[in-house]
Parts: structure tokens; C-alpha cells; sequence
């Protein structure tokens, strides 16, 4: 049975992911984003009736955090929107141990549609799809919470969990937490890359004001260098991150994928022997 699913930052790391698996399986899939017809756009409240017209089901994922000043009431009028529109199921990804981004699962619990809460730690793909990709090129990394343990989870596996609660009916309800199989602090995580590229890749402390301080110098947008404050401050070393899950396994009936093997995977592209775009 087909089904028409919107996905909500469909060009976005989980979301193009979860485009393809869905498309593969002959689904009818709408990808939300700027760029599609019809568009969707976050901030032109005026494109979400016509993008959610005649969709049965719904990603969402908020950018660049449900965590940020806005989110809230954001996903308060998509959902009306959604109800209106007449959608049976939402799928949202939350993160893991953000207490802002409870109050909008909230919202999505409570709206009377048939739900799943996806909460994923911190993505593997932050490395190599995100602002940290071009120090790890450059050679030299400085990141705050040098130690912080953190069970990275990969994008591939909160996809396929995604896909499958969208699917199937059994995850009605549900809220799953998404890690990966072991911690990594950053200091792990760049000395892997740097053996699977066979590069140095120099990693120094550095204190949180003076990490914001060289984002905004770099011209990174407020709302992420706000993100990043918040999540260096609230969600590393917060205790309700300090655990690995089974969920991913509970799901989908296999292991997470290991860092170590998104690290081979990502080296044989070659994006971390890239040179840094000017």
C-alpha cells in the first residue's frame, strides 16, 4: 500500500536519507524544503497548508534544533496545520536530554494525531555534513567539553528507525531514544578520522565563550552559534545522555552502526581530504 508522506527537511541529513528509503519502496513522497514545489518554508507560515495538502503522514525535523527560541510555537501551528489538513501520523525527530525540546514533543503527543518520538544523540554526520567538517580539513580542530563522553548515533540508523515508525503501526505512541553502540569524546573522534584518512589532525580545548566568540567571527548564523551555546552547556554532560540505548535495535532488529564504521564509510569519499572551501 502506498502511502503519501511529507518529508519535513527532506534535503536534510536524516531527511533526504529517509526520502530515498521511502521512494525505494514506492511510497509517494513530498520533500519539504525552500527549494520544492510547492515550497515549505518555516518562516512563511503561508507555504505549510499547501505542502501538507493530501499528506497522509509527516516528518518533521525543525532547523536547526527544536530547542531554539521559536521552535515551540512553530511546531504548535504545523500541527494545527497538519489537523486541518487532515494527516493520520507524525513522525518527530527530538534530541536526546533537551528539555526545550520536550515541551514541542508535548505538542505532538498531545494534538490527537498518531504519533512516534524519535530522540536521537548527537549525529555521526555532524563530522562530515556539518560546521565541524571543515576544521577536521583543515587539520586543526578546537572544540569545547574536550572529554564529554558522547554515543553518537549515525543517520543511516535514526533514517531507518524513522522510516519504520512512519510505516508501521505497532510504533504508534512510542518515544524511542537513539544512541550508538559506545562513547567517543572528541578527542576519540578525531584521532579515528585522522587514522582512516592517514592525516594529523591537531585537536586543542578551548573554552565555550571563545568557541562562540570564533563562530560568529567565521559568520556562522546567531540561531546555531546559539544551538551550539545551549548544547556544549545543557546536553553534554547531562546525565540523561550518559546511557546507550537499545532502541535502534529494539526497531529495526539489528545492532547501531558503529562510529568506526561511519569513519571507514566517510573516508572512502574522501570529504576529509578535501580542501577547505574559501
Amino acid at each position: 500500500m502506498k502511502n503519501n508522506i511529507l518529508v519535513l527537511g527532506g534535503t536534510g541529513k536524516t531527511g533526504r536519507r529517509i526520502v530515498q528509503k521511502l521512494k525505494e519502496q514506492g511510497h509517494n513522497v513530498r520533500v519539504g524544503s525552500r527549494s520544492e514545489s510547492p515550497a515549505f518554508d518555516w518562516d512563511k507560515t503561508e507555504t505549510w497548508g499547501m505542502a501538507l495538502e493530501g499528506m497522509e503522514k509527516v516528518y518533521i525535523t525543525f532547523q536547526p534544533d527544536l530547542a531554539v527560541p521559536g521552535a515551540l510555537e512553530a511546531i504548535e501551528g504545523l500541527v494545527r496545520e497538519a489537523k486541518r489538513k487532515g494527516v493520520q501520523k507524525v513522525v518527530l525527530l527530538s534530541g536526546k536530554g533537551e528539555r526545550e525540546a520536550e515541551l514541542c514533543e508535548q505538542v505532538v503527543i498531545n494534538c490527537g494525531l498518531d504519533y512516534t518520538i524519535v530522540r536521537a544523540s548527537w549525529f555521526n554526520q555532524n563530522f562530515s555534513e556539518s560546521f565541524f567538517l571543515e576544521p577536521i580539513q583543515a587539520g586543526f580542530v578546537a572544540l569545547p567539553q574536550a572529554d564529554a563522553k558522547v554515543p553518537y548515533v549515525d543517520a543511516d540508523d535514526i533514517a531507518d528507525v524513522a522510516v519504520e515508525a512512519l510505516l508501521n503501526n505497532v510504533h504508534y505512541g512510542n518515544i524511542y531514544e537513539l544512541t550508538g553502540p559506545r562513547f567517543l569524546t572528541f578527542r576519540e573522534v578525531m584521532a579515528e578520522i585522522a587514522q582512516a584518512v592517514g592525516k594529523e589532525i591537531a585537536f586543542t580545548p578551548i573554552g565555550l565563550p571563545a568557541y562562540t566568540q570564533m563562530l560568529k567571527e567565521q559568520g556562522v548564523p546567531g540561531d546555531y552559534v546559539w544551538l551550539i551555546n545551549y548544547l556544549f552547556t545543557e546536553v553534554l554532560g547531562n546525565e540523561a545522555n550518559q546511557v546507550i540505548t537499545h532502541d535502534v535495535e529494539k526497531v529495526l532488529g539489528r545492532k547501531p552502526k558503529d562510529f568506526s564504521v561511519y569513519v571507514e564509510e566517510t573516508a572512502a569519499t574522501g570529504i576529509w581530504n578535501q580542501p577547505v572551501r574559501v
